[in-house]
């Protein structure tokens, strides 16, 4: 007996069981059984069968050990090895750049403290493969230590790596909040985080013009904006011995009093932007005039308040509409409490306010919440309270709605005015990688260390890991709901708001790629990657003759997506 395939036209090939015979001295064959509707692997072991082997059940044969989740241990560190990561932390081998590795590594897997990674990575292959098996939470402080020593050395082969003379360098700072009170860099300031009340401390990120970071620097948490960026300059200059470099920062980063810094240092330009006062200030004496943008969304101007520089007046309709629909929410908003607190105003009645003072804190503590104080002019007494919209005021603002100015210290020859928006506008790279730091991506938030240098050392592993992860995501973006198509994002029109490409959108809506697979955010996809197991198994056969068994692996076969990621982080180039 046998199998034959047999084809079938426009359908399916038929599986029969077939048998040979001879009759008057001649071979023929007859069908015993059609096979089609078996599954292919029954069908297969009758195959094997009928070709005489013998079949026993694998759990006959061999018994699983232990299992250890190894795919996105894998990815990860042949992200590692595309990249010098190594190599990049200490160019010898030593325990510590093990140990820093490993704890990138797990930031990037499973972010969670120092003594829940220990727990959290026996389940893997990250101990056997980054040869740390038996290291402890006090084993990490300890290489946290080491790191931050290095700090600045590997900061330096960043910089080499990515930063140019005369190129852009993105600068911002962002905070995070603090569990504990015992640090000396925790101190209330200005919260991002939403946690009123918590102590935090701030960090800044330079970043190249694509957002990939180069350097964290770890400041008190009460530091302004502005007092931390000459020393990051002075950072970028006499560190990474960049004699010409151009400074990208925000309205609050770069204001005036820093740019009279650093128009005194030679090679130094910047790129940022005017606050609102300025602008109105513009619009005021008919420098920017607002019907310029009937027929174009920019135009460059010159003005003698800002010497050496160009100015680039951008309008975008759509923030216009915007900026007016949210004005006119939080006017509304505030009089519904104000009408509230009237409705309480009543001189001598039981639980209610009774006084100017008593009405004034009320109201205070109102206007102050929605930020529209300038736009009400308010009548209080002791005994009522009224107030009217102030619509001149209003006016003025909503003038200047959708309207900023890029200013810059670049010439036009070497930047153009279009140039000069994007390049103000990279700093929503810098945005994300905070994001991405702070998140479900590596949890750099809340900060729990007491020491001063763990906590700057804690940051700045994370600001490694986030280097490790920003080239990962860049060579999944295929796989990713990641617009794909980054040359046309260079080529658009600088001023009208971002739009996703046709495709990216269409991954968006489906969620599937354009073959069908489901599309992927970044920690979804590194979760599917962990489903390829690295299996240690052993004979039973040896165990009953009681001879030694010798354990063999068995890794779980990547599916197509999984193939395609690993393919991907196999190509990445620096």
């Amino acid at each position: 007996m046998y199998i034959e395939t047999v084809p079938n036209r426009d359908s399916p090939p038929a599986t029969l069981l077939r048998e040979s015979y001879r009759e008057n001295g001649k071979v023929k064959k007859r069908t015993l059984a059609n096979l089609s509707s078996l599954p292919s692997a029954q069908i297969e072991a009758m195959r094997r069968i009928l070709k005489g082997e013998r079949l026993v059940p694998v759990d006959e044969l061999f018994e699983t050990v232990e299992s250890f989740h190894h795919g996105h241990v894998l990815a990860v560190r042949t992200a590692m090895q595309r990249l010098g990561f190594t190599e990049l932390v200490a160019s010898r081998p030593s325990r510590e750049r093990d140990l820093v590795c490993a704890m990138v590594a797990g930031l990037l897997i499973n972010p969670s403290s120092k003594l829940a990674l220990t727990r959290w990575w026996e389940n893997t292959t990250l101990p056997s493969t980054f040869n740390v098996a038996g290291a402890t939470d006090e084993d990490l402080y300890a290489a946290m230590d080491w790191l931050l020593e290095r700090q600045l050395h590997i900061e330096k082969k960043l910089a080499g790596r990515h930063l140019s003379q005369g190129g852009l360098v993105l600068y911002d700072l962002s905070s995070s909040y603090f569990e504990g009170t015992k640090c000396p860099l925790a101190a209330l300031g200005h919260n991002r985080d939403g946690k009123k009340g918590k102590l935090q401390v701030n960090y800044g990120l330079l970043a190249d013009a694509r957002g990939c970071p180069v350097a964290v620097s770890v400041f008190k948490g009460n530091t302004t904006d502005s007092t931390t960026l000459m020393s990051q300059i002075d950072k970028a200059r006499t560190e990474f011995n960049l004699e010409r470099l151009v400074i990208v920062g925000d309205r609050g980063m770069i204001g005036q009093k820093q740019i009279g810094q650093l128009k005194k240092e030679e090679g130094l330009d910047w790129i940022t932007a005017l606050k609102s006062g300025a602008i109105g200030k513009l619009v005021k004496k008919g420098k920017i005039q607002m019907g310029l943008f009937d027929e174009r969304n920019l135009f460059e101007l010159t003005h003698p308040d800002f010497p050496g520089e160009r100015l680039v007046a951008c309008r975008n309709p759509d923030l216009a509409k915007m900026r007016e629909h949210k004005r006119q929410s939080l006017l509304a908003a505030t009089e519904r409490e104000l009408e509230k607190v009237r409705r309480m105003v009543g001189k001598g009645k039981k639980g209610k306010l009774d006084g100017r003072a008593q009405i004034g804190v009320r109201v205070g503590k109102i206007i102050n919440k929605y930020k529209v104080a300038k736009h009400f002019k308010l009548d209080i007494s002791d005994d009522k309270l009224e107030w009217s919209r102030k619509e001149e005021t209003i006016a003025a603002e909503a003038a200047l709605d959708g309207l900023y100015v890029i200013r810059t210290s670049v010439k036009d020859s070497e930047l153009s005015a279009d140039a000069a928006v994007r390049s103000y506008k990279q700093l929503s790279n810098v945005e994300r990688a905070f994001r991405s730091m702070k998140t479900l991506d590596l949890e750099v938030r809340p900060i729990r260390h007491r020491l001063e240098d763990r906590v700057r050392a804690h940051i700045f592993l994370c600001m490694l890991a986030f280097y490790v992860k920003w080239h990962i995501n860049e060579a999944w973006r295929p796989l990713l709901f990641c617009d794909e198509d980054l040359e046309a994002k260079k080529k658009r029109d600088p001023v009208v708001p971002a739009k996703r490409s046709k495709a990216a959108l269409e991954k968006a809506h489906s969620r599937q790629l354009p073959d069908g697979r489901a599309a992927h955010s970044f920690q979804t996809l590194m979760s599917r990657m962990g489903a390829i197991v690295r299996n240690l198994c052993r004979p039973k056969e040896a165990k009953a003759k009681g001879g030694e068994r010798a354990t063999v692996e068995i890794v779980t076969t990547p599916d197509a997506t999984q193939k395609e990621a690993l393919r991907l982080i196999e190509a990445i180039k620096l």
